[in-house]
């Protein structure tokens, strides 16, 4: 990882804690979200491009944790604001490796309520409240309640 450029802010006044001026560094970088990417594109290729936008901190692609396989989208941290802007104009759009590139100012990640979601379908959509009845239905008399179909098992 390249190291990070620091910009001074300006010299600040003396506060009661301390008695000399000082000057306060900020580091600056811009995070940029990347979508629409070609399966086959690697971090170091997408640094590579980014770097003819500017000075880039980081660069990563996001995969499934169980396949490992690209999800088609990553992020690129920009030393400077104004190379990430640059960046944003020259390559939203631009066709890498046979693909149109989303490039955007990355978002912060929404709070999560908690509640873990999986991947059936059943939990959410078919109204199962996790209680069961005994209704004689059928041979073996047990069918989900809570709403929506009510299946018989």
């Amino acid at each position: 990882m390249r190291e990070l450029v620091r910009e001074t802010v300006g010299l600040l006044e003396p506060v009661s804690w301390c008695s000399e001026p000082f000057f306060l560094e900020v580091f600056v970088v811009t995070k940029l979200f990347v979508g629409n990417l070609p399966f086959s594109a690697t971090e170091s290729a997408l640094e590579a491009l980014f770097e003819q936008a500017g000075a880039v901190s980081s660069v990563v692609i996001m995969t499934d944790k169980f396949t490992g396989r690209s999800r088609g989208f990553g992020f690129v941290e920009m030393a400077h604001d104004q190379e990430a802007q640059d960046a944003i104009a020259r390559f939203h759009g631009y066709e890498f490796l046979g693909r149109a590139l989303t490039v955007n100012v990355a978002k912060p990640r929404e709070e999560r309520d908690g509640v873990r979601r999986s991947g059936f379908a059943g939990d959410r959509r078919s109204g199962f409240s996790g209680e069961w009845k005994s209704g004689g239905h059928g041979e073996r008399g047990w069918s989900r309640t809570g709403g929506g179909r009510d299946r018989r098992w």
